[in-house]
């Protein structure tokens, strides 16, 4: 389960600008790799030396910078190649941001939280994403680490197969790709979710237990948290889609309103899941209200039929030495047959009133 606010305390006290990572994954060193393309031609260069990015954007056609490990000193040394902002810089590596959307007119940046599911499948990885756009380049920052599941990773296989119209247009585009694969994982955490959902809803359906209490209240949480990193992808998107953005080029952005629609679409499935989930809880309540209820009600029932039984033998076990029936030959087994009688009375009464 993901954590709604960490990192939060470290930062105070810090001057703006401040480049020191605050995050989950920690490595000495940050994974650099540079696939350049064109329609004609794919080059991929691993573990590239940051002094050399500069010279790897200059070649002809778009140039993807896919940094995999933050480390201070790497997002300072690629900041400063490319003239980014410190601002910028620290966004990149307090990796709690609200997702935003920066235009510095040389280049656009752009923070989402990337979330997937994890191997396992018992959970799911929230991470942040970065993206600088600039005229004819893409940096993504990411967390992960090489051998961890990258979400971007289907974008790269596309580009090294020239497959579809990623190859034949610009820096845009790729941008375009990127964002648009973080926005696809939204989909497979949800249907995630819905699957868990279900399951519970029928287990809470047939026999609720305070197990299933704890996992509602774990998936409202698992909601909670993804309504807070989708939400502000919507007006990031928006602004996009709405020609507001340095070096979008105008063909794009008719994609761009197709990842609008995705993002509207996943933050309203998250919140059916949401009033499900709270219909589930009042489901859960009323199921053991109504449980309780059935049982104080045989409860109730039996001690009725047994108050005035209880009430003839009290008469009778009194010590009074004068009673007409205690020297009766067959005045115990009366007193018997009229208890029975009474409770056999009481039961058809309480069957005829439908309390039984």
């Amino acid at each position: 389960m993901a954590r709604i606010a960490k990192n939060l305390a470290s930062k105070v006290g810090l001057p703006p600008g401040t480049l020191l990572y605050f995050g989950d994954t920690r490595t000495d060193k940050a994974h650099i790799t540079v696939l350049n393309y064109n329609s004609d031609a794919v080059t991929e260069i691993n573990d590239v030396a940051i002094a050399d990015l500069a010279q790897l954007v200059e070649r002809p056609g778009v140039t993807w910078i896919h940094v995999q490990g933050l480390t201070s000193h790497a997002v300072e040394g690629i900041g400063r190649q490319f003239a980014i902002h410190p601002l910028v810089l620290e966004d990149i590596l307090h990796t709690n941001q609200r997702p935003k959307l920066g235009d510095y007119g040389e280049y656009l940046c752009v923070i989402v939280k990337s979330l997937a599911i994890t191997a396992w499948e018992a959970d799911y990885k929230d991470e942040q994403v970065s993206f600088i756009l600039g005229p004819n380049y893409v940096i993504s920052f990411m967390e992960s680490l090489p051998g961890d599941k990258d979400v971007l990773s289907n974008v790269s296989e596309r580009i090294k197969n020239q497959r579809g119209k990623i190859c034949r247009l610009g820096a845009d585009y790729l941008f375009y790709a990127l964002l648009d694969c973080v926005v696809d994982h939204y989909f497979l955490l949800l249907e995630h979710l819905g699957e868990k959902i279900e399951i519970l809803e029928d287990e809470i359906a047939v026999q609720p237990r305070p197990e299933l209490l704890h996992e509602l209240h774990a998936l409202k949480h698992d909601l909670l948290f993804m309504r807070k990193a989708v939400w502000p992808v919507r007006e990031l998107v928006s602004a996009l889609e709405r020609g507001r953005a340095s070096h979008i080029q105008e063909a794009t952005f008719i994609y761009l309103r197709d990842v609008y629609d995705h993002v509207i679409q996943v933050i309203e499935t998250v919140e059916i899941y949401r009033d499900m989930l709270s219909g589930m809880l009042d489901i859960y309540l009323s199921t053991i209200s109504n449980r309780m209820s059935e049982v104080m009600k045989m409860l109730t029932i039996i001690s009725t039929i047994f108050i005035p039984l209880t009430f003839i033998a009290g008469v009778y076990g009194m010590n009074f030495e004068y009673m007409p029936e205690l020297r009766w030959e067959y005045g115990y087994f009366l007193i018997l047959s009229v208890m029975l009688a009474m409770g056999l009375l009481m039961v058809c009464f309480f069957r005829k009133k439908r309390w039984l």
